[in-house]
């Protein structure tokens, strides 16, 4: 397999995450100590994201990690959503914001956003670092995108292949 090539980089990445950061933060001026804006990241690959986006946020919050896979070994999507780590805490009546590595087919995020909506949020957003719209085969509103992404397969900066690549800085195409 070839080595990936630098898709963003990771200066790019950056200064995204913080206009994204400021952008939330105005979004929700209104949160305070007492009922902060809750993130919740999708693990495994929303981590890194989920760890510079909170550092370019300025108002109170809260974070937790919900884990899914449908993924496996494989470059596709098998289709199939399993839950693999719930939540810790409830989120009845919290401004949750769901913080995702990449909005693909939109499978996953349909079956997270059906889930977390059972559980009553006051609000549910989502953000996404990369957004594939040409994928989609599911309509799932993502509300803050960092990069949209034509329809190669990427990894870094917390997206891997078969558990390898997370740490790579830049977002890279696999050839």
């Amino acid at each position: 397999m070839a080595a990936p090539r630098v898709l963003i980089a990771a200066g790019d990445i950056d200064h995204r995450v913080r206009e994204l950061g400021a952008q939330i933060s105005q979004d929700y001026a209104h949160v305070t100590m007492e009922q902060p804006v809750f993130l919740i990241g999708v693990l495994k690959g929303s981590w890194i994201f989920l760890a510079d986006l909170a550092r370019a946020i300025s108002v109170p919050a809260r974070f937790d990690f919900i884990g899914v896979a449908s993924y496996g070994a494989e470059k596709t999507s098998s289709g199939q959503v399993r839950l693999t780590k719930d939540l810790d805490a409830p989120i009845e009546g919290c401004d949750v914001i769901l913080v995702e590595d990449i909005a693909d087919t939109g499978v996953t995020l349909s079956y997270l956003i059906d889930l977390l909506k059972r559980r009553k949020p006051k609000s549910l957003r989502i953000a996404a670092l990369l957004s594939k719209p040409t994928r989609r085969t599911r309509d799932v509103p993502v509300d803050y995108v960092a990069f949209s992404i034509p329809d190669e397969f990427v990894v870094g900066y917390g997206l891997d292949y078969a558990h390898t690549y997370r740490n790579l800085r830049d977002v890279c195409v696999l050839e």
